[in-house]
């Protein structure tokens, strides 16, 4: 079940059409209420997530999603206006998984559906993880670049694999600080940087899997940074 919240009822009318067509099973509302009441009834597997909302915005009904011991792993992609780069900072930083810039096609909409869906859904428990040249054992917690093993600070390592773990999505330093260090961390989100930094620089040509997102965070993929 996908819910689609949107005021504008020819934008919410459209999506929730593709979206059965594909095959999906989903429903549309208005506002962040009608949303919130749904949630009691069914939860959702994913939410589309307009920003600009009558009332409670979507930045705001995001931060209660999260909040929420029932919802806070529910994927969420976050719908911002074309070129509202602040909208999309502050969103992955409230814990958007991704996001989507209006206007948008209906197939880049139903792809990013698609690929949020297999990222978020149970899988068994991984060993490892590989890209490239570099390998992570999740077990023995050991890195190895080419077969050679590097040598990774507790912080370090939890970073890499965070990343790892969600191959192309985008996580803003507020984000990163959250999950890697916890709520009760003091210190600013230039730490993220510096540990990012001090991961490439150990992980030598593949550190470059770890791309920076101008104005943003990070994300892992495999481009250079």
């Amino acid at each position: 079940m996908i819910y689609h919240v949107e005021d504008d009822r020819n934008i919410r009318d459209l999506v929730l059409y593709t979206l059965e067509r594909a095959g999906f099973e989903c429903r549309g509302f208005a506002s962040g209420q009608e949303f919130f009441k749904a949630c009691r009834e069914r939860l959702p597997e994913l939410v589309l997530l307009d920003v600009m909302l009558p009332g409670e915005d979507g930045i705001s009904i995001l931060r209660r999603i999260r909040a929420s011991k029932e919802t806070k792993r529910l994927p969420v992609m976050l719908i911002t206006a074309k070129g509202a780069e602040y909208d999309k900072v502050i969103g992955l930083d409230s814990g958007a998984d991704d996001y989507m810039a209006k206007p948008f096609g209906m197939m880049e909409m139903l792809s990013r559906v698609r690929a949020l869906l297999r990222r978020s859904a149970p899988v068994e428990e991984q060993e490892s993880l590989r890209s490239g040249a570099l390998e992570v054992n999740l077990k023995k917690r050991v890195v190895a670049v080419n077969g050679e093993p590097v040598t990774l600070t507790f912080k370090e390592f939890e970073l890499l694999k965070l990343l790892m773990e969600n191959p192309g999505i985008v996580f803003g330093r507020e984000r990163l600080l959250e999950v890697v260090w916890g709520y009760d961390y003091d210190g600013g989100t230039r730490t993220v940087d510096v540990h990012v930094r001090t991961l490439r620089q150990k992980l030598g040509a593949a550190g470059k899997s770890i791309e920076t997102v101008r104005g943003v965070g990070y994300r892992f993929g495999e481009g250079s940074a």
